[in-house]
């Protein structure tokens, strides 16, 4: 691990040249921008500086104009193995370490990783009728909607199997025939796909009653409509490691206030007015790892979703947990993600 991190943090108001100089006293071709508790807010590189003056920007601009605010990112909780892979993944020279508040606490180094192939069960829910992007599915189900060169599903299924997990398992409904004539059995892409057919809508969770036998290992289960690199081996690392029954995925989403907001204490007496904060909730990413004995709350071939499930656990007093997510990932939901995720493709899986 680094002893020097601190070195090349700089805030948010930090300089262009600032930001140079943190990478050059640092000499790890990276600084990490943070604010005031240490959350980090992005990350940039030298050839981040390199490609903003190449465009022409001044030195003298804020950190913020050249920034990767979006950057892939470790948990503290997580093994050596599991940070060196996920660098392995994402083509990173170091990657910044997070605790449960999103502030930095280290950064590492890569070194490379193998892949080996796991046993580990994935159901893909691919059954949805996607609404919401009519009438690019009124002939054609949402996980074959073509985002760059091939169907969502496909990219997802590849994503799987250059991790190592090939026991696929694929719930239908919506013009299910056509997933199913376009994958078989799944060997053109190194997996072994088994289909499971919705005679009525199940929800997220209810199509796991469907599987033909009951899993002996904790199982991967993936909305089918998610254009992610996600590193499956590290999720379900972390969900072993935890001791958790269930583990979802989960993405933190900000929203800026538009107003002052006070802060009162008893007889309304203001104790704080904090001008346009920046709120941060974590949210639903539509990935979740189950350990078998919760399949046993799943009603038979009844309408049952995910959020019910975990609910159920939490009333039983079983441990459930979030993984936050920093990798790529978009929700193909609507018109606009759609094209966000088409724009970004290239760039993200080329």
């Amino acid at each position: 691990m680094s002893k020097s991190w601190r070195d090349i943090t700089i805030g948010p108001d930090a300089s262009v040249h600032q930001a140079w100089e943190a990478i050059d006293r640092g000499a790890m071709q990276i600084a990490l921008v943070v604010d005031h508790t240490g959350h980090l807010i992005g990350t940039v590189t030298d050839g981040d500086i390199r490609r903003a003056v190449l465009r022409g920007k001044s030195l003298d601009i804020g950190i913020t104009e050249v920034m990767n605010a979006n950057p892939t990112t470790g948990l503290a909780e997580e093994t050596h193995d599991s940070w060196q892979r996920t660098m392995h993944r994402h083509s990173l020279r170091h990657l910044p370490i997070l605790d449960t508040q999103g502030c930095v606490v280290d950064l590492v180094q890569y070194s490379m990783p193998l892949e080996p192939e796991r046993s580990t069960p994935v159901v893909i829910m691919a059954g949805g009728l996607g609404t919401r992007l009519r009438p690019l599915t009124e002939n054609t189900p949402k996980p074959m909607i073509p985002v760059g060169p091939k169907p969502v599903l496909e990219t997802i299924i590849e994503n799987f199997a250059d991790q190592g997990f090939v026991n696929i398992y694929l719930c239908l409904n919506y013009k299910g025939e056509m997933i199913r004539e376009h994958f078989g059995d799944g060997r053109r892409l190194g997996v072994h796909i088994t289909y499971l057919h919705e005679d009525r809508r199940l929800g997220t969770a209810g199509a796991l009653s469907l599987l033909p036998t009951r899993p002996t290992e904790p199982v991967i289960v993936m909305n089918g409509d998610l254009l992610t690199k996600v590193d499956f081996v590290r999720l379900l690392d972390f969900h072993g490691r935890q001791g958790f029954v269930a583990t979802m995925a989960m993405r933190e989403h900000q929203q800026q206030v538009p107003y002052g907001v006070l802060k009162l204490g008893d007889g309304y007496v203001v104790q704080e007015l904090v001008e346009k904060p920046v709120e941060r909730y974590y949210v639903n990413a539509g990935i979740y790892i189950l350990n078998p004995e919760t399949l046993h709350l799943v009603p038979d071939q009844k309408f049952y979703d995910m959020p019910t499930l975990f609910n159920a656990l939490m009333t039983n007093g079983r441990k459930v947990g979030g993984f936050p997510l920093r990798d790529y990932w978009v929700d193909i939901g609507r018109m606009e993600d759609l094209e966000r995720a088409s724009a970004e493709f290239a760039e993200m899986f080329g």
